[in-house]
Formats: structure tokens, sequence, C-alpha cells
């Protein structure tokens, strides 16, 4: 489990504010533990930390999250 990019458009838009919040505090940092399982829940692909490719399309989807 490396950086690799994991689909994110899949997962992103189905993942709970309090996982979005917590890739928002810091994207590239090591994902929580939490945020892996909800991410294969959903059915993506969870490395320990996002790929640039996730990010990118990641802050591209920022709106308020509260």
């Amino acid at each position: 489990m490396g950086e690799h990019a994991t689909d994110a458009e899949r997962w992103w838009p189905h993942l709970s504010i309090e996982s979005k919040h917590a890739i928002l505090d810091d994207p590239e940092a090591a994902l929580p533990d939490g945020v892996r399982r909800e991410i294969a829940e959903l059915g993506g692909d969870a490395p320990e930390r996002l790929a640039p490719a996730d990010v990118q399309f990641i802050r591209t989807q920022i709106e308020a999250v509260d």
C-alpha cells in the first residue's frame, strides 16, 4: 500500500463530511484508518496516501464542507 491513484472521482462525492474534512486538513498526509475504511467500503482502493492525481481532483471539487 503506497501512493497510487484511487479513482477519487468515484468515492469523493459519497464520502462523509467528517472524512472529507480529514482529507482536506492535509491532502498529502497519510490517510487516517477510518477514512481508508470508508473509501474501501465505497469500492475504492485506499492506500496510505493519496496520489497527486487524486489530490488534484479533490482540490477541484472543494466546496463549502461543513
